[in-house]
């Protein structure tokens, strides 16, 4: 069964909907995420954490969380979170941070794999 809401990654276009669960500071964390143009550091670090907070990878098509959509389980899993918003901050924080690393490598790992040729 597919659902509309249904996506691979978790997808920006749910962040806005994910404000006003909180307090505060995600409530700014999300307005920051959600203005910042498609592809930008906070776009891809906010998504970043909601895909490892929310188990994307594990998500298949024919789970429950992918039968129920991303807003519903992006939503779920930000209601859980069972720490306060300055630990949510904290991991968008090294989520961006990790993103700027992989952004100034650069090659994105390809001479390590051309290394042995």
């Amino acid at each position: 069964m597919y659902h509309g809401d249904t996506e691979i990654l978790f997808p920006m276009r749910v962040a806005p909907v994910l404000r006003d669960l909180r307090g505060d500071g995600w409530a700014r964390l999300v307005r920051r995420a959600a203005s910042a143009p498609d592809a930008s550091l906070d776009a891809l670090a906010f998504s970043l954490l909601l895909i490892r907070l929310s188990g994307c990878l594990t998500c298949h098509t024919d789970s429950y969380r992918a039968m129920r959509g991303c807003t519903a389980c992006a939503t779920l899993t930000v209601r859980r979170f069972r720490g306060d918003d300055s630990e949510l901050v904290a991991l968008f924080e090294r989520a961006r941070a990790e993103v700027a690393g992989y952004i100034k490598q650069g090659n994105h790992g390809q001479d390590s794999a051309n290394e042995g040729r």
